[in-house]
């Protein structure tokens, strides 16, 4: 009998061992990063164009490493494998460039293929095999490069300046179509009809070279680049030198610093005239610039623009374009330099400032070296700013009408005498206001453009 039960009671020991391994192991195995139960991650759309020259990319990424991957292109009647592999251990993310095959291994006249991706990580886990992930991506092909046809355009565009061009583009999957000029891309707006576009372009006043491309590109990557030929007008800028006074400095410099926390600690003059005349200019113009680029997707159907006549009597003391040096002291002692991107325009002391055009107040407040600052929207990509305001008359937000009173001239801001620095952007470029205050200009380069295309789409 006690050799019965021994036998029993060791059986029984046995069995607690073997069920405590299979729960150890069972527990390693469930929290061991070698057995991990996520699968890898394929990232593309399921519907996509391809022109068979642009490489497909295909991002693969897993939590803990890649093992292998293989891509089967099919034309629905015959596949061929076009990419398979091995990862490095620990390689968790890979960017695949998919090729179309050469040669004929594949029905050069299909316009659907399929492309089956699979990929495996290196987990033990499904007995050692891994996780594996599958996905199918329906392709369309689609050779055809869009079209783009210019209606009109400005005959010519000076240095600083802007310019309208009106043109038709079409594409049934159309995905960027905009105007590239001087490096800078320019958002075109629906014009008039399906299919036809619009937009004001800029040539900033510091780039020497300008080029404008009306750049058109399908989801396939087929693109058109069609060249907006303008006759380029030069133009020199004024190159000022200016003395940076103790008076200027301890006076207007300091005020101006004290408003920001960052600069009001700087206690050395040059250092300090330093970062307001460009630090702090480069933080307000980054504002100005962000405001205005936007541009309304809705279609325009009539844009009419009168000449802007900010200030009455105003005279002109300061112009676009000029290059400030500051020197401190002695000439040769330059401490730092900025442009002047508007003109100054001086009547009476706290001169009534109006709209010429309607729009909506975009931004109404105070806004560093520009002071009390009101901007406004004037469509199209056209905006305006009124600088070293005394007062603001108006919110942001308002809806202004033309010849409404928007603010009245001071000294705010960077300003010694009072006056308003008045800008024109397009774009979020700042561009030659002279050109928006001479009605003939206007006339001649954004009336004479719309009706000119008007005329082709009107035919219609």
């Amino acid at each position: 009998m006690s050799r019965i039960r021994k036998k029993n009671s060791s059986g029984k020991w046995m069995l607690i061992v073997i069920l405590l391994g299979m729960i150890l192991g069972g527990g390693y195995i469930y929290t061991s990063p070698e057995f991990e139960r996520v699968a890898p991650q394929i990232e593309s759309k399921t519907n996509i164009y391809w022109n068979k020259k642009r490489p497909l990319q295909i991002k693969l990424n897993d939590n803990v490493g890649l093992k292998s991957f293989s891509l089967v292109l099919s034309d629905g009647t015959k596949s061929v494998i076009i990419g398979q592999g091995e990862f490095e251990k620990g390689v968790t993310e890979r960017l695949l460039s998919v090729n179309y095959p050469k040669g004929k291994l594949l029905d050069p006249k299909a316009k659907h293929l399929k492309l089956k991706i699979t990929v495996v990580d290196q987990s033990l886990w499904n007995i050692f095999q891994g996780n594996q992930s599958e996905k199918v991506i329906d392709i369309k092909i689609d050779t055809k490069r869009p079209t783009v046809s210019i209606l009109s355009n400005s005959y010519s565009i000076t240095q600083g300046g802007a310019a309208l061009v009106v043109f038709f583009a079409e594409d049934e999957n159309m995905e960027k179509l905009y105007v590239e000029a001087a490096g800078n891309h320019f958002k075109v707006q629906p014009y008039k009809q399906k299919g036809y576009y619009a937009t004001l372009v800029a040539w900033p006043f510091n780039q020497e070279e300008f080029e404008a491309n009306i750049i058109a590109m399908d989801e396939a990557g087929n693109q058109t680049t069609t060249k907006v030929a303008f006759y380029l007008k030069p133009h020199n800028y004024k190159v000022s030198w200016i003395e940076a006074r103790d008076s200027f400095i301890d006076g207007k410099i300091t005020d101006l610093a004290s408003t920001e926390p960052e600069y009001e600690e700087i206690d050395d003059k040059v250092e300090k005239f330093r970062a307001v005349n460009e630090e702090m200019r480069l933080k307000n113009e980054k504002k100005i610039y962000t405001l205005g680029k936007v541009v309304s997707d809705e279609m325009l159907t009539h844009w009419k623009i009168e000449k802007f006549y900010p200030l009455n009597n105003g005279a002109k003391v300061a112009s676009y374009g000029d290059e400030r040096h500051y020197y401190y002291k002695d000439r040769g002692n330059e401490i730092s330099r900025s442009n002047h991107v508007g003109i100054d325009l001086a009547s009476t002391k706290m001169a009534v400032i109006r709209s010429s055009n309607p729009g909506k107040v975009v931004y109404a407040g105070f806004n560093g070296i520009y002071g009390n600052m009101p901007m406004i929207d004037h469509g199209f990509g056209l905006y305006t700013l009124y600088g070293h305001c005394s007062q603001v008359l108006v919110e942001e937000g308002e809806a202004v009408k033309k010849n409404q009173a928007i603010a009245k001239t001071g000294v705010s801001g960077l300003a010694l005498g009072d006056h308003l620095h008045f800008g024109i952007l397009v774009q979020g470029i700042e561009v030659r206001p002279v050109e928006w205050l001479d009605g003939s200009w206007i006339k001649k380069n954004i009336d004479n453009i719309f009706a000119e295309a008007d005329k082709i789409i009107n035919k219609k």
